[in-house]
């Protein structure tokens, strides 16, 4: 179901309070140096060709969990000594500027002592009206691929941006499931409501793919949000896979069931042409919203799941700008 990228586009740097960078463990050292160089598929671990598939997801699986566990002592004790955190992106990848904003690296702790790593871009003069977009990116991403879009979009609509990365993405501690993704989402909107935004009628939820089941579950049961975007939504995770109900006891993600319950304006973006996550599925999630808080959708006709973006950033600006002032009505 998660697939996080390995290695993780990037990492933080960590640095103690009079500014002298911290050395990485070693593990961390091996995971991204070495992934930065393409020399390994998945940082510590290396199939074995005459095993199973499920022999070396059982191996897997036990690595993560020595991964994290290891990431969650160190976070601890980051936290007690106060360790301040700057992101180094994957050399591949560009860092466009904010126009007079600042950005913030941090690790916002959970109730089960995971962190979560945390990226919140801050427009220069915020106003009593400012949005903060509470973004949820999609599955096979994480903060570092998605930096340079957060901050392109800090720049054209001037809003403030949240992105963090799902529980065992990235430099985020623990292991990702579905529960595991609603606890993350409820405690950054948390930090973003105490810290970075105390209107919640101005906090604006964005959902990209797999980041629509945290998103609509929030919504589901928040009715203070100004406003919620999903983008490339599914209805549920197994019907991405089949219409049939026959598995419907394995069902995650229950999108249609909760976007009825909604209590906050809902736009929702859908490529025609996307091959992951059907066209079909963008419609009926717009359907279900309550009448009252539909919004324009915008339905792309030569676009697929993840190129949306691409050759139309001035039309995705429009619309999203036109939903976020509509907010304000």
């Amino acid at each position: 179901t998660f697939f996080p990228p390995e290695p993780p586009l990037y990492r933080f740097e960590r640095y103690d309070e009079n500014g002298k960078l911290l050395s990485r463990n070693s593990d961390e050292i091996t995971q991204n140096e070495q992934g930065y160089e393409g020399n390994v598929a998945h940082a510590g671990h290396v199939e074995q060709p005459n095993k199973s598939p499920v022999h070396n997801l059982t191996i897997r699986q036990a690595e993560l969990r020595k991964r994290a566990k290891k990431r969650n002592l160190q976070d601890i004790q980051d936290k007690k000594n106060n360790v301040i955190y700057r992101i180094t992106l994957d050399p591949r990848l560009s860092r466009p500027l904010l126009q007079g904003g600042t950005i913030e690296a941090l690790k916002i702790p959970s109730k089960n002592d995971t962190h979560l790593a945390t990226l919140i871009y801050r427009v220069s003069d915020p106003q009593p009206t400012t949005k903060t977009i509470l973004f949820s990116h999609g599955n096979a991403t994480d903060i570092g691929a998605m930096y340079t879009l957060q901050a392109r979009l800090v720049n054209a609509l001037n809003t403030n941006v949240v992105m963090y990365d799902y529980s065992g993405y990235g430099e985020s501690g623990g292991m990702a499931t579905e529960a595991e993704s609603y606890r993350d989402l409820q405690t950054v909107y948390e930090y973003v409501r105490e810290n970075v935004c105390s209107d919640t009628n101005n906090i604006v939820l964005y959902g990209q793919s797999v980041g629509s089941g945290p998103s609509c579950q929030l919504a589901y049961k928040n009715n203070e949000l100004g406003g919620m975007i999903l983008h490339s939504p599914f209805t549920s995770g197994m019907r991405v896979l089949t219409p049939s109900r026959l598995l419907g006891c394995l069902d995650i993600y229950p999108n249609m069931n909760r976007i009825q319950h909604v209590r906050c304006p809902v736009m929702v973006i859908h490529g025609r042409l996307d091959q992951e996550v059907p066209f079909s599925h963008g419609v009926e999630m717009h359907r279900r919203v309550p009448p009252e808080f539909q919004r324009d959708p915008w339905w792309i006709q030569d676009r697929g799941h993840n190129d949306i973006t691409e050759g139309k950033w001035d039309e995705y600006i429009r619309r999203l700008r036109d939903f976020l002032e509509s907010l304000d009505d």
